[in-house]
């Protein structure tokens, strides 16, 4: 009996061994394949990344850029002597980035304001205004630019929390009404400027609001692209 008893202990013994380097051998091959997905994926990321360099390399040293809405197209022109600006938007137009974002500050008499991803998910609702791409941009304030109609401008944080005036890395704001805005001159980076499409803004501006400026019926940024006609001229110098 007892010979009995401790070969089954014996027998037992190695098959918990065997399953056991099974086991260890199935999480091993497991983190192999998801460190080697891991480096694809990157190795990816950094091959499109390149690519849309390259491409906003090649634009003209002002692109032009159509931001196709729900109510029409406005069509921007980017300003070269704010080029971190300049390039970051284009960067997020050509990955996306801004495909379906809504315009979630409406103030009519003064300005419409997008670039929030949060906006894609009405499950976000409550932190509308509050998101971004996780990094901000070096403020690029020059006199020379101000809140005129149109001007395109980059939102921020208040100077309490934010005393160098930096920009939100996606959100940005189309002046409707030049007065009303004029006391942001100095204090905000104005980057660029419509050249087509006013009454767009116009319309976007009149449309009915809650009580927080949200559009009422959502106003939707369908895509930003660069402007088939614009897409040409002097490359953009490297920063």
């Amino acid at each position: 009996m007892r010979k009995t008893i401790n070969i089954s202990v014996c027998c037992l013994s190695a098959l918990l061994f065997v399953c056991s380097c099974s086991c260890g051998n199935r999480n091993a091959d497991k983190a192999a394949e998801e460190a080697a997905q891991a480096t694809a994926d990157s190795v990816a990321a950094a091959q499109r990344t390149q690519a849309t360099m390259d491409r906003i390399a090649k634009l003209p040293e002002e692109p032009v850029f159509d931001i196709v809405t729900s109510e029409g197209v406005i069509k921007v022109k980017l300003y070269s002597k704010t080029p971190k600006h300049r390039t970051n938007f284009a960067k997020l137009a050509l990955e996306g980035f801004y495909d379906n974002i809504l315009f979630h500050r409406v103030i009519n008499g003064f300005m419409i304001q997008a670039g929030d991803p949060l906006t894609k998910d009405e499950a976000n609702a409550a932190m509308f205004g509050t998101g971004g791409p996780g990094y901000t941009v070096e403020a690029e304030i020059l006199p020379e630019y101000t809140h005129k109609k149109g001007a395109l401008a980059a939102a921020r944080r208040g100077d309490a929390v934010n005393p160098y005036k930096e920009s939100s890395g996606s959100q940005f704001y189309i002046v409707q009404d030049e007065m009303s805005c004029s006391h942001l001159d100095g204090d905000y980076t104005v980057f660029g400027e419509t050249i087509e499409g006013l009454d767009v803004i116009d319309r976007i501006a009149s449309v009915q609001t809650d009580g927080r400026s949200r559009p009422v019926n959502d106003v939707k940024i369908i895509k930003i692209i660069p402007d088939d006609k614009m897409d040409s001229g002097t490359p953009v110098a490297n920063e």
